[in-house]
């Protein structure tokens, strides 16, 4: 297996790429390739790893890219025009099987375009979405979209329930994973028209698709553990992603204050460390890794722009998993089962 990483890509590129290449390359056991100037690769790791560099790992490649694109950048154009770029060299090498997964933490705009125009959408699917992995209650909770489709209709909010079911029964062995819709309320009159006409296509065919929906989810009740994926368009999903890692980096700093007040909460830190530590690192978005852009036909993972090193380690390890676990190909012969 080959991991295609876009080492230019991403607010602390390309130190942090490079960075979670390495401390994830002996975890995997694909080779992982990092796309992008080689020049500036090499001498980055020359400075990070010295005379240890060449004894990192024989999997750990560079293939080089001259361009790069920007975060301010017009996604058509930079991926039409910048066609030596770390993104753009990343999918060709993913559509001609010279990589079995790309991830990037660049440009999400040209990502998005980039996977849907050079690899291709699934037959079926009318739009590709981001699946981004949150903790919840002795669980996880998959959020699709997360970001990729701002205006939705309800056959694409219908399609994001059928690639959740496909993608959760593939990777995680859930055989009937709970399918909730974000609304407002659970009442089946509640929310804007695009969630009651959603509401209605679901209860109508998820018989039929094999998809256990279980009707509105509030947003307090998305992390109960009872809810495998929330439904919802690109809008509302990134708005809820953010809060929820705003919420997760805000309980971790309340609890580090807590506890370094004065001696004695020092001390109540030694007894409680244990139970602190694990509740903090369930809640840390990075352990899970980046989102999956879902429905198009080869593998591709978006991470977060702001990722650093251990983002893109746990990132890595993921898309290992999202590969090994077949979830593309099962995506593909479901959806050709209804074309």
């Amino acid at each position: 297996m080959k991991i295609v990483l876009d080492a230019m890509g991403g607010d602390n590129a390309p130190d942090a790429t490079i960075k979670g290449a390495v401390k994830a390359v002996n975890q995997v056991k694909a080779e992982i390739v990092l796309v992008g100037k080689e020049e500036v690769i090499r001498d980055k790791m020359r400075e990070f790893y010295g005379k240890e560099m060449e004894e990192i790992s024989d999997r750990l490649k560079i293939k080089n890219a001259t361009e790069t694109i920007e975060m301010c950048d017009i996604p058509t154009q930079a991926i039409k025009h910048k066609k030596d770029s770390s993104m753009v060299v990343g999918f060709k090498m993913l559509k001609e099987d010279e990589g079995d997964v790309f991830i990037s933490a660049g440009n999400s705009g040209a990502l998005l375009t980039g996977a849907t125009l050079l690899v291709g959408r699934i037959k079926g699917i009318d739009r590709p979405a981001l699946a981004g992995i949150l903790p919840a209650y002795k669980s996880q909770l998959l959020l699709i979209d997360a970001g990729s489709n701002t205006n939705c209709k309800p056959v694409n909010l219908l399609q994001f329930a059928q690639m959740s079911t496909i993608y959760l029964r593939n990777t995680f062995g859930i055989e009937k994973p709970a399918i909730g819709l974000l609304n407002i309320g659970t009442e089946e009159t509640k929310g804007n028209e695009l969630v009651k006409e959603s509401y209605n296509l679901l209860k109508e065919k998820s018989e039929e698709l094999g998809i256990n929906f279980v009707g509105n989810v509030e947003g307090r009740d998305a992390f109960s553990g009872k809810i495998d994926a929330i439904v919802t368009d690109g809008f509302t999903g990134n708005v809820f992603l953010k809060t929820t890692e705003g919420i997760g980096k805000l309980v971790k700093r309340n609890l580090t204050e807590s506890f370094t007040k004065n001696i004695f909460t020092k001390l109540s830190y030694l007894i409680a460390k244990k139970p602190i530590n694990n509740l903090s690192k369930a809640m840390d978005y990075k352990s899970y890794g980046g989102a999956l852009f879902l429905g198009v036909k080869k593998p591709v993972v978006k991470a977060h722009g702001s990722s650093d090193e251990t983002l893109f380690e746990f990132t890595i390890i993921q898309a290992e998993k999202f590969v090994e676990n077949k979830a593309v190909p099962r995506m593909i012969e479901e959806f050709q089962k209804e074309n």
